[in-house]
């Protein structure tokens, strides 16, 4: 493993930079990579942000998003990038199969490899690797990188600032999951200093629905949201159909869990949602209940206790049934 002075010393000269995230980016992913992204350049490094797919719009505004490379669409240009950099940053997730086919071009390439993440059980690829699962947010992380193990607060300006808050906001579920901690907030008290306008960035992610995905969140929770009150655990769904109905684009089901989420007495929620080649879990759940227990278990994935995500190939009335027929395993857990 390199050490934190070979790093540095690495970074005192500019590099050919690449900087990648998991499948799918949500708010922590872009937040930290562009993030870092905006801290690089400062440094006259020669940085790009490369995305295994594409983004939720909501998070196109963040600074430095129209330098960011889109790996499907632009395979060739990726490949020559992945292939010439020097350091290839692989923020927000912890195996090569989470950013998909790029997985194999990463793992083949003869740059160095550093690991900033925040999930469970990180797969050995990487050369360095600032990883700590108590972080709630690999942004948290990217500014302790920056100023703790690289000493360059200095260099946290406006735009890092946004970014990083925006990360931090979004994984946290804007600061209302246990991880949340008085370090968080100091954290991000710095950011607003920084220059990160708070109120504006949540604005920006949180009020930006358009009036389809209003449309669409209405039907989910009239006719797909399913009670088992025995398990204190809420089921909302969604199938094909009305995905296209409403013209539901990347990232535009994101948070509807949390509606299940709220209901008075609710341990367990679950939005499992029917896309074209599989169905996705999304799972969040209170206190100690490990919801990452039930994707690594049943469904190919896995995440944080009180957030997680799986999949599988069933179909949505499968994937339904599998899911209340493993309730009893955990009623326990549940109920007490």
């Amino acid at each position: 493993m390199l050490d934190i002075a070979s790093l540095t010393e690495l970074l005192a000269q500019p590099k050919k930079i690449v900087i990648t995230t998991h499948h799918k980016p949500d708010g922590d992913a872009m937040g930290s990579s562009l993030g870092l992204y905006n801290y690089l350049i400062q440094q006259g490094h020669h940085a790009k942000v490369i995305t295994p797919t594409d983004y939720p719009q909501y998070l196109e505004w963040l600074p430095g998003n129209g330098e960011v490379l889109i790996y499907t669409g632009n395979e060739k240009e990726a490949a020559t990038l992945i292939g010439n950099a020097d350091i290839i940053f692989c923020l927000d997730f912890n195996a090569l199969g989470r950013i998909n086919e790029m997985g194999v071009l990463v793992g083949e390439s003869t740059a160095l490899k550093i690991l900033i993440d925040h999930h469970l059980e990180p797969q050995d690829f990487d050369d360095y690797r600032y990883w700590n699962i108590n972080a709630c947010a690999t942004a948290q992380l990217i500014y302790s990188f920056i100023t703790e193990e690289l000493n360059n607060k200095a260099l946290i300006n406006k735009d890092v600032a946004t970014c990083l808050y925006t990360g931090i906001m979004t994984d946290s579920a804007s600061f209302c999951l246990p991880n949340t901690t008085s370090a968080v907030h100091r954290i991000t008290a710095d950011l607003i200093d920084a220059g990160a306008v708070n109120w504006h960035i949540y604005d920006l992610v949180y009020n930006n629905s358009s009036e389809s995905r209003l449309r669409f969140l209405g039907v989910c929770l009239s006719k797909h949201l399913e009670v088992l009150y025995e398990y204190n655990t809420a089921i909302i769904t969604a199938n094909k159909h009305d995905l296209e109905k409403y013209d539901i684009l990347t990232g535009e089901t994101e948070g509807i869990v949390n509606y299940a989420l709220s209901i008075s007495g609710i341990r367990l929620a679950a939005f499992i949602v029917e896309r074209p080649d599989k169905v996705k879990l999304s799972l969040r759940s209170k206190g100690e209940f490990p919801a990452n227990d039930i994707c690594k278990k049943y469904f190919s994935g896995g995440g944080h206790r009180n957030a997680a995500g799986g999949i599988s190939t069933g179909s949505l009335e499968e994937v339904v049934n599998q899911f209340k027929l493993i309730l009893p395993e955990y009623k326990k857990l549940l109920t007490q």
